[in-house]
């Protein structure tokens, strides 16, 4: 874990930050295009091995990034709640710092069954089958963990 945080008391531990990446829905992939802008997209992942998966088309915008500049920054937030009058937030959130790359056969397929149990858990038969038919035109990155930082603001009683 990284842990250049400015408000320290905010810092959440790894097993914190790991359960934030476990419950979290959709994340934001931040990528570089060839000219060094920034590009983010968010999308639905899933936290398997130490790592973050994602599906998306064969081409596109964070593709091309990808493959120009591998390095990735993917960030969740959790369990939002604004509170106007004390103009203040309670959140939990986590940025991941990494690299992407491509996954091919055998972990590709495996990735692609772990979003369907996240995602469609009660249809896992046919998800099986919608992700045999879709493995060829489906592409699915795997963002490998550098480091992370995991803090929270949380609801006080």
């Amino acid at each position: 874990m990284y842990s250049n945080m400015r408000r320290q008391e905010r810092q959440l531990g790894t097993p914190e930050g790991i359960d934030v990446l476990e419950k979290g829905e959709y994340g934001v992939l931040s990528t570089l295009d060839s000219e060094g802008n920034p590009y983010g997209v968010p999308l639905n992942y899933v936290y398997s091995d130490e790592c973050i998966y994602f599906h998306c088309a064969l081409e596109g915008q964070k593709i091309d990034n990808i493959k120009n500049d591998s390095r990735v920054s993917f960030c969740v937030v959790g369990n939002t709640q604004v509170v106007p009058e004390k103009f203040t937030s309670h959140y939990v959130s986590v940025i991941i710092f990494g690299k992407a790359a491509e996954m091919h056969e055998e972990e590709k397929e495996n990735a692609l069954m772990a979003l369907i149990e996240k995602y469609s858990s009660d249809y896992i038969g046919a998800g099986r089958q919608y992700a045999k038919k879709a493995l060829k035109k489906t592409g699915v990155y795997k963002i490998k963990i550098e480091h992370f930082t995991a803090k929270a603001n949380p609801k006080r009683d």
